[in-house]
């Protein structure tokens, strides 16, 4: 797992290429946010396929695989319960270092129990 700590108001789109850059994925599964003309080409590009849904106002559809983009409800739970530690929720942290390594210790926490 690999988690990047950006600012509140950046898009998640901005780092997904940084994140898949030391990974060769089969799948890159995301919501209609990631569905960006660049971002499916960078995937592609790595020999991946990108199973994310296309945005309502796409001319031309794209085929989503539905048994595999069921597997994102994982992602989505996890993110669930690391919102429940009140710290991660509210950012109490003032410096993205602490708060980053929270986020982290949260994780593990999920991980183990």
């Amino acid at each position: 797992m690999e988690l990047i700590l950006t600012a509140g108001q950046q898009h998640d789109i901005n780092q997904a290429p940084s994140l898949l850059a030391e990974h060769a994925p089969r799948y890159v599964i995301g919501d209609k946010a990631y569905d960006s003309d660049d971002f499916i080409k960078t995937i592609q590009g790595r020999g991946s396929q990108a199973v994310i849904p296309s945005r309502a106002g796409r001319t031309v559809q794209r085929r989503t695989l539905r048994k595999q983009y069921r597997r994102r409800n994982l992602v989505e739970r996890f993110v669930n319960r690391i919102k429940h530690f009140r710290r991660v929720a509210t950012r109490y942290d003032k410096t993205g270092r602490n708060f980053l390594a929270f986020v982290q210790l949260a994780a593990l926490l999920c991980w183990i129990t």
